[in-house]
């Protein structure tokens, strides 16, 4: 298959715009390593810093030849800068920010000579992370798997291309899981892609067959979007954010009535705690967007990245022939 060419890929040096989402507890070294190789952007999870599972993770990227980069929450990095510098010490190529403000990280990223790409969620947003030096945008709507704000994706990317003009390079997150999602958002203005609940249903993904055999049968209809699970875990989570995560037991409890569980006894977290032990998939989070329909097996990431691009190519061509 021919490569791409976009405004992405010729930043970051990659063969395809499809880049990895670092997904907390998901996309490690293995995972990151295989969509890197595969000519994407991998992007190794470090979420909220537990700077052993990140030594761990980050020493799987040193034979990585491609590019490849780290994932951090800024509001957990802003209160431990230091995973910053664990993080630029293993000498990524990327360094993805999100849920923060970027200006106290923008200087020293690229001082390491790593690229800053900053990931927003409304055009307000996406203006004050060119503002503070970002390399790049990634644009994230609300039907992805994980934390977001309210707005869809589909208008979402246009709004944000005609805030920042036509040299910003952006890449669409959100309802992407294949070719189709990929030729969609070229068309409404990004230069890539990244994917997150996709690549969860890959075999070089942290969590278990048995997680990923519950996303394979979950359907945009099981999802519900919940502070409950950042709330059990007593992580605090600026208000306005809530995550997308398949609906299951714990859910059924505490939907709408969140706010208990401030007040509720320590064994709700310390049970919460042992169903993550225990891998039990009825109590435990598992986040993941509405393309759950799409999700409908667990393939190796390089034949993920390689579907969607073929998909993408299949798409162009076809809207083209509605011209012709």
């Amino acid at each position: 298959m021919s490569n791409f060419d976009s405004a992405l890929t010729r930043l970051l040096k990659t063969t395809n715009p499809v880049v990895l989402a670092p997904m907390g507890g998901a996309s490690g070294g293995r995972l990151a390593a295989a969509v890197s190789r595969a000519g994407g952007l991998g992007l190794v999870g470090a979420s909220y810093g537990d700077p052993d599972w990140m030594k761990t993770e980050l020493e799987l990227m040193k034979d990585v030849k491609q590019p490849w980069g780290v994932g951090l929450v800024m509001f957990t990095v802003a209160k431990r800068f230091e995973l910053l510098e664990l993080a630029l010490s293993y000498r990524p190529s990327v360094v993805a920010l999100s849920f923060g403000d970027a200006r106290p990280f923008i200087a020293p990223i690229k001082q390491s000579g790593a690229l800053a790409i900053v990931q927003v969620h409304d055009v307000d947003q996406a203006l004050a992370a060119l503002e503070a030096g970002a390399d790049a945008l990634i644009v994230q709507g609300a039907e992805a798997g994980g934390h977001s704000l309210r707005r869809a994706s589909l208008p979402l990317i246009p709004a944000v291309r005609d805030a920042v003009g036509d040299e910003v390079v952006l890449i669409a997150a959100g309802g992407i899981a294949d070719g189709r999602g990929l030729a969609a958002a070229l068309l409404l203005g990004a230069d890539g892609v990244m994917m997150g609940t996709r690549f969860l249903a890959s075999e070089e993904a942290l969590p278990s067959n048995k997680l990923k055999q519950r996303l394979v049968r979950a359907t945009a209809g099981d999802t519900v979007r919940t502070r409950a699970f950042d709330l059990v875990r007593g992580i605090e989570w600026p208000e306005q954010y809530s995550g997308r995560a398949l609906a299951n037991d714990f859910t059924a409890r505490w939907l709408g009535f969140e706010h208990e569980l401030v007040k509720a006894p320590a064994s709700v977290g310390e049970d919460y705690a042992q169903a993550l032990r225990e891998d039990n998939t009825q109590v435990r989070a598992i986040w993941a967007g509405e393309v759950a329909d799409l999700v409908n097996d667990v393939l190796p990431a390089a034949t993920i990245v390689e579907q969607t691009l073929r998909g993408a190519e299949q798409a162009l061509r076809g809207a083209r022939t509605l011209f012709d």
